[in-house]
């Protein structure tokens, strides 16, 4: 395979006597030995997006390494300066487990540190949602969040927070990224540290963040009679090793166990093939203790902390995976109970959820006359509304399919720990009133309607692969099919265009919601699919929603399995 010569002299470039050593040895292996390697390394810069950076971990411009984090960073405090000006600087760092997430995290302190920023880091690992709190506990302008959440062991990520505690959205986010392009050599980032204003955190912080989360129970005297309730916990050998725990005994729970092979933290996640708690592989191990002790809940978080998996008993006493739509309804559905029997619902609350997130979250706050937000996929747009609305409305919880949730606004991401604590609490409610969780979701469906949703990832690696995605996404921009599994599809909507077109009258009206790489199909049965690149991966994902009647509880097994055959037939017509 010959490397084409722009890619080469990108890559020679690297030879030059700025950067260190072991890059220099790694570039010059690349180009006498791996031509294929040095491509994908040098084809292209490594795109800080609007949440920040993710990539493969080596040497080159489309790597994570010290010179990509590098100008990320700088392009971030020159960013910052501009937009607070004559004010100190703060930030707030925080990492994962993974490799080199900490040396990442300590050379983003240090350009930071030699840009005139007070720096707050963490001493050790910790989730992103206490990055989240810690940029607001501590009055940053900006946090760093260094992981790549559940991708492979070879990725690394650099998510960038705003001074709420949320993720990057307009203008900061494309306004960062113009700054960082302007980086063009690695002599205009400023390595020259001051280590004198590093500061590490580490346990005030923990204590400072639980002090929030205990006041969010709604229910301790259910929890104080069921304080026993048995429950096993795993991180995955991530960042919520130590605080889940934490924060679930704070809560009052007593019977919480471990998985010892997984409580050690290991950015190669030795016991499962990805350390992803929406992949039924990943908590093998915890449903296993589970049946050894008879516990009743099982929670999984992925790496760094901001999204949990569940299982829980069904009718046959077996341990079943629920997905992340069944659990957002578990909870939300908990919340709006529990407000409304306490009296909190005033008429100023909110629920959020993302556009490819269950419709039942919608019917659920309908319910509690409480108004439901639809935001775009990406937990950022959910933070921005809760400050939005910040002294306005009071926002009560919010989630998304892919296993994300918040409960309370002392953070402004996805938090999982605060997520464990009312999943157990809302276990412990259910029970105290002669219910299993499992019995409550059924109960909901009941009232509800039986929803039921499927997703559908497609991986597609390397630069051929980011085309191939294109193509898909361009085909059924520009030709829509007219029927899916039979059924017509009656409207489209596709938000790059921002653009709602009922195909059956041609009738067309504007989306609301900012411009996103999506496109929704609504067929006359009422089914929805949505697709959409991945912001973060290679990968496409095709989210099919439908929704059938449950009469009586007798009929769940038999509109269950009717379900996934809808399910199974939407997938297979789309041919993909």
């Amino acid at each position: 395979m010959e490397t084409d010569n722009q890619i080469l002299e990108r890559a020679k470039k690297w030879l030059g006597s700025n950067f260190d050593e072991a890059t220099r040895k790694e570039v010059e292996h690349l180009i006498k030995n791996d031509p294929k390697e040095l491509t994908e390394s040098f084809y292209r810069d490594l795109e800080f997006g609007t949440g920040g950076l993710r990539g493969i971990m080596g040497v080159g411009t489309n790597r994570m390494n010290k010179y990509t984090v590098g100008a990320a960073t700088q392009g971030l405090a020159n960013y910052v300066k501009k937009s607070f000006p004559e004010q100190q600087l703060k930030a707030a760092i925080a990492f994962d487990c993974r490799h080199n997430s900490q040396f990442f995290a300590r050379i983003t302190a240090e350009i930071l540190s030699a840009n005139g920023f007070t720096v707050y880091i963490f001493q050790d690992l910790r989730p992103t949602p206490m990055l989240s709190f810690a940029t607001r506990h501590y009055g940053c302008q900006t946090g760093i969040m260094i992981t790549a959440s559940h991708n492979p062991k070879e990725y690394n990520g650099y998510k960038v927070y705003w001074n709420d505690g949320g993720q990057l959205v307009a203008p900061h986010d494309t306004n960062v990224i113009d700054e960082v392009l302007k980086i063009n050599d690695i002599s205009e980032i400023n390595f020259d540290k001051k280590p004198h204003q590093i500061i590490t955190i580490g346990q005030e912080t923990d204590k400072a963040y639980i002090d929030c989360l205990t006041p969010l129970s709604l229910s301790p005297e259910s929890i104080q009679k069921q304080k026993d309730l048995k429950m096993v916990f795993t991180p995955i050998h991530g960042t919520t090793i130590d605080i889940v725990p934490m924060a679930l005994r704070a809560f009052g729970f007593e019977k919480i166990y471990n998985i010892p092979e997984q409580d050690i933290p290991d950015g190669t996640f030795p016991t499962v093939k990805s350390p992803n708690p929406e992949e039924p592989e990943a908590l093998e191990m915890a449903i296993a203790k589970a049946r050894e002790v008879d516990a009743e809940l099982v929670m999984a978080t992925d790496p760094d902390g901001d999204r949990v998996g569940i299982a829980i008993k069904n009718p046959e006493n077996e341990y079943e995976l629920l997905n992340g739509n069944q659990t957002a309804a578990l909870i939300i559905y908990y919340l709006l109970t529990q407000w409304k029997k306490q009296g909190k619902l005033k008429g100023k609350e909110f629920i959020v959820k993302t556009i490819v997130t269950t419709e039942l979250l919608k019917d659920i706050a309908d319910d509690f006359n409480t108004p439901c937000y639809d935001v775009l996929t990406g937990f950022k747009f959910i933070g921005e509304i809760i400050t939005r609305l910040q002294g306005e409305k009071q926002f009560i919880g919010g989630g998304e399919e892919s296993y994300g949730y918040l409960i309370g606004d002392h953070a402004r991401d996805k938090d999982a720990v605060i997520a464990c604590c009312i999943i157990a609490e809302a276990m412990a409610w259910a029970k105290e009133n002669g219910h299993s969780l499992y019995e409550l979701l059924i109960d909901i469906y009941l009232k509800y309607g039986f929803y039921k949703e499927s997703l559908l990832s497609i991986t597609k690696k390397g630069k051929e692969g980011m085309e191939e995605i294109s193509q898909i996404m361009e085909n059924f921009r520009s030709h829509t099919p007219e029927m899916i599994d039979g059924k017509k599809v009656v409207l489209k909507k596709d938000y790059q265009l921002r653009t709602e077109k009922n195909l059956l009258t041609g009738e067309e009206k504007e989306i609301e919601l900012p411009v996103s790489n999506v496109i929704q199909l609504f067929l006359e049965d009422g089914s929805k699919i949505t697709m959409r690149p991945s912001g973060t991966e290679p990968k496409i994902k095709f989210y099919f929603g439908i929704k059938g009647a449950l009469n009586t509880k007798d009929e769940f097994k038999q509109v269950n399995t009717e379900l996934d055959n809808r399910l199974t037939r939407l997938k297979e017509s789309l041919s993909i």
